[in-house]
C-alpha cells in the first residue's frame, strides 16, 4: 500500500513571540485542508510531533490539547525522539495508513522555544543526552564539538569546510520566505563569529526557533497526488555518546538509510534532493557520508566545492536552509523536512525548486544520534 501525501505546509520559523502554539497549529491546519481540499472531519487520527511541550509547556497531554483546538474529535497522540520527534510522528502516522487503520490522517510538528529563558531551554534540550553527559555539564553544542574534533583528526576536515555548511544553507534559506534568516552569511563571517565550544562557532549552530509543519497522509487512490512515501526507516543507538565505537559516523543514521534505501528500491545516486539534520555544521557533513552520498572523509571537501548546491550538483541538499538557518523548532523540524521535499517532487518549492525532482531524502535526528528517521519521497 502507497502512502499518499495530500499536502503538505508550514508556518514561518523564528522568534515567534506573537503567535501562540495554538494558532501556530490552527495557521498550519488550515492550510493543508485547504490544499488538499479536505474538509476536517474526514481527518481521522492526529499525529503530534513534540519534544518540549512538558518540560516548557507544562502540557502533557497534547494529542487530546490539539485535537479539541483543531475541533477534530478523532485519536490523537503526541510522539516524542527528541529532535527526532516530527520525523518519528510521520513515520508512525504512515504505519498507520499502512496498515488500514485510517485512510486519511494529520502529522502536526510543532514546538514553542522562544518565550523560555535560554538557559530554560537548554536544559530542557539535554534532557534528551545521557545522565553521565549531564553530569558533566556537557551541552549539545559541546558533544557535537567533540565528534567534530574526531572528525577533524581522523579526516583533516578544517573548519572553513564545516563553515561552508552554513555560507550554502542560508543561501538556500535566502530564497526560503518561511526561513528564520533569510540573509545570505559570509564564509569569513561565519569563520569570525563567536566560538561556542570550539571548533563550533555561533554560525556553526543552528538556532532556537517556533514553529510549525503539517502533513495530510492518505491511503486512497485517485486523490490528485503523485507523491508518496516510498521508505519510513527509524534506527537508535546508545544515547550517549561514550559507549561508542567511531565519533565520526552515527550507527542509526547507516542503519537507518540502508533499510529506506532497500524498502524503496533506490540507493543514493538516486536521490535527487535531501534535507538532513544539520543542528550542526559537522552534523550535515557526516549525515552525507552516513548516508552514502560520498565516501568518509569526502563529504566536507565536496561541499565546500558547492557539489550539493542549489542548480549546481546532485542531491541538492537542505534547500529549506536546513536547520541551521531555515531554523529548528525541534517537534515541527522531521514534519517540515518531509514538507520541503514534497514541495520539491510536486514542483512548487519557489525560487529554490530543484529542477526535475523526482526522488528526495530526509533524515532527522534525535540527540547525538540516539534515533535517526529516513523517510524517501517518490513523484509517480
Amino acid at each position: 500500500m502507497k502512502v499518499t501525501v495530500l499536502a503538505g505546509a508550514t508556518t514561518k520559523f523564528g522568534e515567534l513571540w506573537d503567535f501562540s502554539p495554538r494558532v501556530l497549529a490552527q495557521q498550519v491546519t488550515a492550510q493543508v485542508l485547504k490544499e488538499s481540499g479536505l474538509a476536517k472531519n474526514k481527518i481521522e487520527a492526529v499525529f503530534v510531533g513534540n519534544m518540549l511541550s512538558s518540560s516548557l509547556g507544562n502540557q502533557d497531554h497534547l494529542g487530546a490539547f490539539f485535537s479539541e483546538e483543531l475541533g477534530m474529535n478523532v485519536p490523537a497522540v503526541k510522539i516524542e525522539a527528541a529532535c527526532a520527534s516530527g520525523g518519528m510522528a510521520v513515520h508512525l502516522a504512515a504505519l498507520s495508513v499502512i496498515s488500514g487503520q485510517y485512510k486519511k490522517v494529520l502529522v502536526l510538528g510543532i514546538e514553542k522555544m522562544t518565550d523560555y529563558k535560554p538557559e530554560m531551554v537548554n536544559s530542557a534540550l539535554m534532557g534528551a543526552s545521557s545522565d553521565a553527559e549531564r553530569e558533566t555539564g556537557a551541552t549539545f553544542a559541546a558533544l557535537y564539538a567533540l565528534i567534530a574534533r574526531a572528525h577533524m583528526e581522523k579526516y583533516r576536515t578544517t573548519e572553513k569546510e564545516m563553515a561552508q555548511v552554513a555560507v550554502k544553507n542560508h543561501y538556500h534559506a535566502s530564497l526560503n520566505s518561511h526561513a528564520q534568516y533569510t540573509v545570505p552569511l559570509t564564509l569569513e563571517a561565519v569563520l569570525k563569529s563567536s566560538v561556542v565550544a570550539s571548533p563550533l562557532k555561533i554560525f556553526d549552530c543552528s538556532p532556537i526557533s517556533d514553529g510549525a509543519a503539517a502533513l495530510i497522509l492518505s491511503s486512497e487512490k485517485n486523490t490528485g497526488s503523485d507523491i508518496y512515501i516510498a521508505a519510513s526507516a527509524p534506527s537508535t543507538d546508545t544515547l550517549g555518546i561514550s559507549q561508542r565505537d567511531d565519533l565520526t559516523s552515527l550507527k542509526s543514521a547507516k542503519i537507518a538509510s540502508r533499510l529506506a534505501f532497500s524498502q524503496a528500491g533506490v540507493g543514493p545516486a538516486d536521490i535527487d534532493v535531501a534535507e538532513v539534520h544539520d543542528c550542526f555544521t559537522i552534523a550535515e557533513i557526516i549525515a552525507m557520508e552516513d548516508i552514502g552520498f560520498f565516501e568518509k572523509g569526502a563529504a566536507a571537501r565536496a561541499i565546500y566545492e558547492k557539489k550539493t548546491w542549489l542548480n549546481i550538483g546532485r542531491p541538492v541538499v537542505n534547500t529549506s536552509g536546513g536547520l541551521k538557518a531555515a531554523g529548528h523548532p525541534v517537534g515541527a523540524t522531521g514534519v517540515k523536512q518531509v514538507v520541503e521535499i514534497y514541495k520539491q517532487l510536486k514542483g512548487i518549492a519557489g525560487k529554490k525548486q530543484v529542477k526535475s525532482s523526482r526522488i528526495g531524502l530526509t533524515h532527522n535526528v534525535g540527540g547525538t544520534g540516539a534515533t535517526c528517521v529516513i523517510h524517501i519521497l517518490k513523484k509517480n
